[in-house]
């Protein structure tokens, strides 16, 4: 197995920039200690071990929710699949930021599950949908 069938996703906030004033490279920062944790928490995964075993070849999905409630109500929804990740909280604001998933398979059935709760569950709260598109076309 190699990392071009593995795939990590990251999910940021993407009212950080727009409504608390952070610059792009906070934001990014954000998806960046993230991933870095969801890598080190399960670096014992198989699939975590193969995906740093081939670093020219990670591939990285970075995703956005509109704002903390959604982050939050997302990583419920995940913990309720059994998916394995890491919410990122920035201190010492104490703000829920991003959280990035441990790398899956490409075809594995937690990512079917995974883009059912994007297009279902979050797309329910009263508040809005979860932006299905890459973090940087939305700052």
């Amino acid at each position: 197995m190699t990392a071009s069938t593995l795939v990590q996703y990251i999910v940021v906030r993407s009212d950080l920039k727009a409504s608390l004033s952070w610059s792009l490279g906070s934001v990014i920062a954000q998806a960046c200690h993230a991933s870095t944790a969801a890598l080190q928490k399960f670096a014992e995964h198989e699939d975590t071990r193969a995906y740093v075993a081939d670093l020219e070849n990670m591939r990285k999905v970075v995703l956005g929710v509109s704002d903390e409630a959604k982050l939050a109500y997302l990583s419920q929804c995940l913990e309720g699949e059994q998916i394995d990740f890491v919410l990122w909280r920035e201190q010492p604001e104490n703000i829920l930021t991003a959280l990035a998933l441990r790398p899956y398979q490409k075809k594995a059935a937690h990512l079917c599950t995974l883009a059912r709760i994007f297009k279902n569950s979050i797309s329910h709260l009263p508040t809005g949908n979860i932006l299905l598109c890459p973090l940087i076309d939305d700052l």
